[in-house]
């Protein structure tokens, strides 16, 4: 949130983005003001309904973000104005048109004649006076360019900006026209959107790279409308650039690339009036539209598209990871119960850490059960030791090396224990390790675990996170938790206001337990920071528990702000107040206060009593303060009191005998967890060590445009085996499990995660012959030849 109070938001950029979420303008007016004020996206989603009009908090995270661009523009705006009125130019059509630009990209385009830059070409060919002679040649074609360029030579030497022959003469004129020409906004924004629509980006292998890119080999011949590139291929083109690998274009297609005139040297000349009809100059004219396109304006405008489709991509993939992450850090919690966390391991061991219901830890140990020690017994009867010694209730076992080997190894523990507890319920569970190993080396790891060892920390944050993901994973940077799709490719600020954005909603989706709640936990609590984070909990380590939401006004420095910003979000069970282990905001207890003098009972009576509160009618608590949609929160908050978001609990069950690569055989059905959803499919994690790939076009019998209709990252599902191929360490998936075998679409298995994980892209082939068609002289796009096993399960699903 701003430090400080921001400037009003001018009146223009409250009316667009009103517009741009088919919302009414006061609503979008409120919601700015009460950013301005420095009230939290959750704050107004849950606690000022009426002030907005109900935006939920997708509609409120959009317009911070519009309003955040919006500023940025109008800023570069007033410098924009202030530039050109200084240099003396600034007229009143010009004005109206900068006034009137409604993106970054337009503002820039206006500014491009005003804007101070290197001494070019043009600026030297006015300053040996030949911009009368441009001007006379583009306003009259029937005079003769030669004998007109000739009252420009002269003897000076070229330091007096001197013209030593005619030629110099006009291609000074050119300069100066051509870049006049490829300085209009009208015309570049012609160009750029016919490119965008019509160019083809091509890439291919770099001489001499073939074997280092072998992992961006679908891409040493490809071709395919820029327009249409999804984001993942978008950006795998873009790494394979950047490593040196591949070489990648923008143009037309060939077809028009190599007509003469060029169809935008044409459209340069249709804009300026430039013709073909035989007069003198009109040739040098050509001259100049073709000069204009192919060396001012055709690099730009193509630097400026690849931007753009950079940008859409980054876009694209900080949209899934955001979203993956929401479903990640949603999942359901097993709750308070004990917890034995496993760290799996081959030469160092597998690291273990047991921690009891609320997440204290009570015991670490390190046990050898594979190679080379090979100590199975040994690992065996520890973990049984501990597991009955602090009433374990769950076996946590990381995802990562050895995980299956580790996870038979808890199964025996379960055995071993039910035979010597058998009243005990004690069962195993895999979970994703993602981020474990950054959160064991952090300075927060280190300030809770000063004297653990850091492998050993791991095993705890494997276990608390079988308690509760979204209070663990809070304390892990967001883009190192590993759901995104090529989240170290796109912009590092855009990434984290995003992620930062998804953790804050969803932790205060679910509340914290104030009492219990960790300092990086509470830092994403509505309307607190590190420090008043920091204040609570050593108040509550100093003073103890708290026993009512009032009491956070004794914090140090938690004034009045933050705890309307954050009390609604913070629970405290047991408390001296059921209302405050509750989401109802500590500002509407008097209005709780006089429901249940209407009622007639209590609030102990009244929490939990469906059919009580289905009788109250909600119209009569109306008043200038609390509008019906806070009333109806407050009912259905009283219905079911301090209700969790997230999902049941409920675990994955791995097959047996099925631990490696080479167990996975083409028509199995296994159980699996979802454990990354990109734009191209979902990657399931069946228990052998490397995530198989169920493309878009295998998840269900109808058409899918996006993953995530189906599945959400942390889901259960089944899926059937369609293709292994244990040297690439790639396995293809299929969630259409009523298809024959191999039956369903696999056009691409798994790949190294965040390079070509995705299907193969389209090749060019030759255009339609029906030409009548508005695209019929556009590359077409088509899947590659697919061969083996693979080639016969898509050609099954054709059937």
């Amino acid at each position: 949130m701003p430090t400080e109070k921001a400037a009003p938001t001018p009146e223009k950029i409250i009316s667009l983005i009103a517009a741009e979420l088919g919302v009414r303008t006061p609503q979008v007016a409120a919601a700015v003001a009460l950013l301005e004020e420095g009230a939290t996206v959750p704050f107004i989603a849950r606690y000022r309904k009426e002030a907005t009009g109900n935006l939920d908090d997708t509609q409120l995270r959009t317009l911070e973000e519009r309003l955040l661009y919006l500023r940025e523009l109008e800023e570069r705006r007033a410098a924009v104005l202030a530039s050109i009125e200084e240099q003396g130019k600034l007229t009143d059509p010009l004005r109206a048109s900068i006034d009137a630009a409604t993106t970054k990209q337009a503002l820039e385009d206006l500014y491009l004649p005003y804007k101070p830059k290197r001494r070019t070409k043009a600026q030297i060919a006015r300053e040996a006076g030949l911009e009368p002679l441009a001007d006379a040649l583009y306003a009259d074609p029937t005079l003769d360019p030669e004998r007109e360029g000739e009252k420009y030579v002269n003897a000076k030497p070229p330091e007096e900006n001197g013209v030593p022959h005619v030629k110099a003469a006009l291609d000074g004129a050119r300069d100066i026209l051509s870049e006049r020409f490829a300085e209009t906004a009208e015309l570049l924004a012609r160009l750029r959107t016919a490119l965008w629509e019509q160019g083809i980006v091509s890439a291919k292998v770099v001489a001499g790279k073939e074997s280092e890119g072998e992992k961006f080999r679908d891409y040493y011949a490809y071709a395919e409308p820029v327009r249409t590139i999804p984001s993942h291929r978008a950006l795998a083109l873009f790494r394979g650039r950047n490593s040196g690998v591949l070489s990648v274009t923008l143009a037309l297609p060939e077809a028009l690339e190599t007509q003469v005139p060029h169809p935008f040297e044409a459209t340069i000349a249709q804009h300026f009036g430039v013709r073909s009809e035989g007069r003198p100059a009109d040739k040098w004219l050509a001259d100049v539209c073709r000069w204009t396109w192919r060396v001012k304006a055709s690099h730009a405008i193509g630097s400026e598209l690849m931007m753009q489709l950079r940008e859409t991509a980054e876009a694209e993939a900080i949209r899934v990871f955001g979203r993956n992450l929401r479903e990640l850090l949603l999942a359901a919690p097993a709750g308070p119960k004990a917890v034995l966390g496993i760290d799996p391991g081959i030469r160092t061991g597998c690291k273990v850490a047991v921690v009891d219901a609320t997440g204290k830890l009570l015991a670490t140990a390190t046990v050898y059960p594979h190679e080379p020690r090979k100590d199975w017994q040994g690992a065996l009867a520890k973990l049984a030791a501990l597991a009955i010694e602090h009433e374990v209730e769950l076996i946590a076992i990381g995802n990562g090396t050895a995980s299956r080997e580790t996870d038979k190894l808890a199964a025996e523990v379960v055995k071993l224990v039910a035979s010597k507890k058998p009243e005990r319920k004690l069962a195993k569970v895999v979970v994703s390790e993602a981020g474990a190993s950054v959160y064991s080396a952090s300075q927060f790891a280190a300030q809770e675990f000063p004297e653990l060892d850091v492998t050993l920390r791991g095993a705890v944050s494997i276990a608390r996170r079988l308690q509760d993901p979204l209070a663990e994973l809070v304390k892990i940077e967001p883009k190192a938790i590993g759901v995104g799709q090529y989240q170290h490719d796109v912009n590092p600020r855009a990434l984290a206001r995003t992620l930062d954005a998804t953790v804050e909603d969803c932790v205060n989706a679910v509340g914290v337990d104030v009492n219990t709640a960790s300092v990086p936990l509470l830092t994403r609590i509505s309307g607190l920071n590190r420090t008043l984070a920091k204040n609570i909990v050593e108040h509550r380590d100093a003073k103890g528990a708290y026993a009512s939401r009032a009491q956070l006004l004794e914090v140090p420095r938690l004034g009045a702000k933050a705890f309307e910003q954050a009390a609604g979000f913070l629970r405290i069970n047991d408390g001296e107040n059921p209302l405050d282990r509750s989401s109802v905001h500590p500002e509407a207890y008097p209005l709780v206060e006089r429901m249940l003098t209407r009622i007639g009972k209590g609030l102990h009576e009244v929490m939990g009593d469906t059919q009580v509160l289905k009788s109250v009618a909600a119209s009569e608590f109306i008043d200038e303060r609390f509008g019906l949609p806070t009333v109806l929160d407050i009912l259905a908050e009283l219905e079911k009191p301090a209700r969790d978001p997230r999902p049941e609990f409920v675990t994955a069950a791995f097959q047996e005998g099925v631990e490696s690569l080479a167990d996975l055989k083409a028509g199995m059905v296994l159980e699996g967890v979802v454990t990354n959803v990109a734009a191209f499919g979902a990657f399931v994690d069946v228990g052998v060590h490397q995530d198989g790939l169920v493309h878009v076009s295998a998840m269900a019998k109808r058409f899918v445009k996006d993953p995530h209709e189906v599945v959400k990252a942390g889901q259960i599902v089944k899926v059937k085996v369609i293709e292994v191929d244990v040297q690439r360490k790639r396995i293809a998936l299929t969630m259409r499990l009523d298809d024959g075998e191999g039956g369903a679409s696999a056009r691409q298995p798994s790949r190294e995660r965040t390079t070509s994980q995705e299907r193969k892209p389209s090749q060019e082939r030759k255009p339609n012959k029906r030409s009548d068609r508005p695209d019929a002289r556009r590359p077409q796009t088509r899947e590659p030849e697919l061969t083996g096993a693979m080639a016969q399960a898509f050609a099954k699903l054709k059937k």
